[in-house]
């Protein structure tokens, strides 16, 4: 029983971080109104990386993310990371590298927040989230609630278990 509810929680918690990461891509791209206006939508010529690597930066690493402000390569990879991690992780597939590939994207965020964090001196919310991410890559998580138990059946994941 214990363990049908660990895994019952592993997958709801791996369907809530990929929605996080999914509805960010959806509000960045189309402008939801939530996070982003309809004007600045990437969709309408805005850019989804802009504010935060101009003014949200703070710390020793400031001058590094403010430089790739407006690149459109850190653009296209941010929005594109998004999407992978948000989609392998609602399906159930790619979701090591999904989870490895979000937990990456999270720590340079935490970087770019400046060190030590503003309201705890040593974590915040994108390690914890960091953490969670390496418990869905290890913990089999797409297996539950998604096609991860199929997907894991397939020859290529027998060969390469990355791809699980």
């Amino acid at each position: 029983m214990q363990n049908n509810i660990m895994k019952g929680f592993l997958g709801l918690l791996r369907l809530s971080m990929g929605f996080i990461f999914l509805w960010a891509f959806l509000d960045k791209t189309f402008g939801l109104g939530f996070a982003t206006t309809a004007e600045k939508a990437w969709l309408a010529g805005g850019s989804p990386t802009a504010g935060f690597l101009q003014f949200g930066v703070h710390g020793p690493f400031a001058s590094f993310y403010n430089s790739l402000a407006s690149s459109g390569l850190v653009e296209m990879l941010f929005m594109l990371g998004l999407l992978f991690v948000g989609l392998s992780l609602m399906l159930g597939i790619f979701v090591r590298l999904g989870a490895l590939s979000g937990a990456i994207m999270l720590l340079l965020m935490y970087g770019a927040l400046g060190l030590p964090p503003e309201n705890n001196p040593f974590i915040d919310d994108h390690i914890i989230y960091s953490l969670v991410m390496g418990v869905l890559a290890f913990g089999d998580a797409g297996k539950y609630f998604g096609f991860g138990r199929v997907w894991g059946n397939t020859n290529l994941v027998q060969k390469y278990k990355i791809l699980m």
